[in-house]
């Protein structure tokens, strides 16, 4: 095979796919997916001007599943020639053999499957070489660096680039592929004052890589918040409203995603089990899901089983729509998939009625913790028990008072998405979740 990763690829893939799928069907298979893809990418760190990485990757992968009756087998292998493709059929089929019986397993219903394919615009390469990589980084450390004298330290700024190409196909005639792009610039420095020593970061992602921020911006935006964080305080424990920033709002989020996947329902795993049809939100909140929006980095014309795709309204006046299903939840449910196999499309959080940016929020909530980031896993997904280590910002009169630090936020998390109290218009547009500042109360602050 030879070693460009580009759209160029995707007959080849296919011929793969095809020939996976062929095998599967000469071993008597009742039916069979398989998902072939090539990648590569380009990654390095600098730290204080010196280069501490330099990593080149390069990778390829065929995934088969084969079904005999509701038996289920799958194999995976990192060769992509003919022998292996036909080995590794081979032994999905075996492992076929020991599997019990599932009458949820088997491919998606073929009359979802996805016929249209429009140009999501996903595909940017970045003919980057490592010399222009370096320099970039060392541009944005820089320039964060030089923000403050007290920023003496550096855990390293860092530019990525990544390029995949991957074809799936299946025995009820689905066969497609695509191909996407990723770029990345970071930044995480220290600032220290006698003996305070604080951390922060900064970074941009996106599918273009003219739509990076500019490199001396994130390295000065870095900057400037970890010398915004010196001083930072512990606050005695109590309640208080909560502002989470667009970055940890996405998260927060998140956590309501978890909850309603098919996966969770029917295991029972879920705090908000069976809440299709139920207000979560405030009756204000509205969630969109839009898998075509151009260069986002979760749209897709289709999901991982072939199943199109398409726009809908998640939540509407602060009631759950539905779940977000594959063909195996689905039927676990007695339900339809949804077109959410291997997950969301691109979630929109409308802002509140009348919000506008972070600071208005602020001075909506008067008194309280602004939220800028958080730490551990402290999430019960089945009772919805919330507890977060957190850093951010004190605010007193609408305005930050002082950074704090070392606390802990916690709650329930089917109460606070009830006491949701307003949503910002400053939507981060870096990840799937496409969500503006949060203003949240009562959440229990623990400190000293």
């Amino acid at each position: 095979m030879s070693q460009q990763v580009d759209p160029a690829r995707i007959p080849e893939l296919e011929t793969i796919v095809s020939q996976a799928l062929a095998e599967a069907r000469r071993c008597g298979a009742s039916q069979a997916e398989a998902d072939a893809s090539l990648s590569k990418g380009l990654n390095v760190t600098v730290r204080l001007g010196e280069v501490e990485t330099v990593e080149y990757q390069r990778d390829r992968a065929l995934g088969v599943t084969v079904y005999f009756g509701t038996r289920k087998g799958s194999a995976s292998t990192a060769d992509l020639s003919v022998t292996s493709v036909r080995e590794t059929v081979e032994k999905a089929c075996a492992i076929a053999s020991y599997t019990a019986m599932d009458d949820c397993a088997g491919l998606a219903d073929p009359a979802l499957l996805a016929s249209d394919f429009p140009d999501l615009q996903l595909d940017f390469p970045w003919e980057i070489t490592p010399e222009a990589a370096v320099e970039l980084a060392r541009e944005c450390e820089s320039a964060g660096l030089a923000v403050d004298a007290r920023l003496g330290n550096s855990e390293g700024a860092s530019v990525g680039s990544q390029r995949g190409v991957r074809v799936y196909g299946n025995s009820h005639g689905f066969l497609a592929g695509d191909c996407s792009t990723s770029h990345s610039l970071s930044c995480v420095l220290l600032a220290q004052h006698d003996e305070d020593m604080q951390r922060d970061y900064w970074y941009s992602s996106a599918r273009d890589p003219r739509d990076l921020e500019p490199a001396l911006q994130v390295g000065r935006i870095a900057g400037h918040r970890a010398i915004a964080r010196l001083g930072a305080r512990r606050l005695p424990t109590g309640k208080a409203p909560v502002v989470f920033a667009p970055e940890v709002a996405r998260g927060f989020i998140g956590h309501f995603i978890g909850a309603i996947r098919g996966g969770a329902q029917y295991r029972k795993a879920s705090f908000l089990l069976g809440s299709a049809g139920q207000q979560i939100f405030p009756a204000w909140v509205q969630m969109h899901e839009r898998p075509f929006l151009p260069k986002a980095f979760a749209s897709a014309a289709w999901d991982g089983e072939g199943v199109r795709t398409r726009d809908r309204e998640l939540v509407h006046d602060g009631v759950l729509d539905g779940y977000l299903l594959g063909s195996y939840s689905a039927r676990k449910l007695g339900l339809q998939s949804t077109g959410n196999a291997g997950g969301l499309h691109n979630l929109l959080v409308d802002p509140s009625p009348g919000a506008t940016d972070q600071a208005a929020l602020l001075r909506q909530m008067g008194r309280g913790l602004l939220v800028t980031e958080l730490m551990g896993q402290g999430v019960n997904g089945v009772t919805g028990d919330y507890s977060r280590g957190a850093t951010g910002f004190w605010v007193e009169d609408g305005v930050i008072a002082y950074p704090v630090h070392e606390i802990t936020i916690a709650g329930n998390l089917k109460d606070l998405y009830c006491n949701l109290i307003a949503i910002g218009t400053d939507i981060d547009l870096r990840g799937g979740v496409r969500t503006g500042s949060l203003l949240v109360e009562g959440f229990t602050i623990a400190g000293q």
